[in-house]
């Protein structure tokens, strides 16, 4: 196959093949060259055609990864029959019990020793997250009486801080009791405003998530 002749192809065909080395070897643990060796006789040139860098490739294998996350997220924001309460734990339930979530954290490197990769994650929730998802439904639920509020964008930038970053295993590393504790403050934090976030039976999903890092 021609570096350029079926670009989108090799696009999906680099993006395939990263995948499942990631999964194999971790991201550390794979190379460039293990990619092209993959790749069925494409060259370097093929890659560095679509991609600058490894984290490159990582970025968009994990941005494909989620475009079913957004899809999740996008039909519960735009779900009349629900509150705005229930839309927050409701996503915050789908994004923990999707497939894809483990295998985000399966692929994905510890943020801590990736710079670029954990700026490139800080900058898609800021920008994209919270303004398209977490705003709408905490300012909706801000109307409707469910969530109790005069503030709903820094609610929901708080909000996503703590559970995207500050319990999150890709960027923490915590024990289970240090995990524990972090999400039992955070169940405190925002049950004057309404919001019951994370459940006993959620524990166990983050835990599983938690295990994946620590294995590597």
């Amino acid at each position: 196959m021609a570096r350029n002749k079926y670009p989108e192809e090799t696009y999906q065909l680099i993006l395939d093949v990263s995948t499942r080395l990631f999964f194999e070897k971790g991201y550390e643990g794979t190379s460039i060259q293990d990619i092209i060796d993959g790749l069925g006789g494409l060259t370097k040139g093929a890659i560095y055609y679509h991609f600058r860098s490894k984290e490159e490739i990582l970025i968009a294998v994990v941005e494909r990864m989620s475009k079913e996350n957004s899809v999740m997220m996008r039909e519960i924001r735009d779900d009349s029959t629900l509150s705005g309460k229930e839309k927050i734990e409701k996503m915050f339930l789908k994004s923990l019990t999707n497939p894809k979530q483990k295998e985000l954290f399966t692929v994905t490197p510890n943020l801590m020793d990736n710079p670029k990769l954990l700026v490139y994650y800080l900058k898609m929730v800021a920008s994209e997250v919270v303004p398209d998802y977490i705003v709408p439904v905490i300012r909706q639920g801000a109307e409707d009486g469910s969530i109790h509020t005069d503030c709903p964008e820094e609610i929901a930038d708080l909000l996503m801080f703590l559970t995207d970053v500050w319990i999150n295993p890709i960027i923490y590393q915590m024990s289970d009791e240090q995990m524990i504790r972090r999400i039992q403050l955070i169940n405190d934090m925002f049950k004057p405003y309404g919001i019951d976030l994370i459940h006993e039976d959620m524990i166990q999903l983050m835990r599983e998530c938690r295990n994946v890092q620590c294995e590597k």
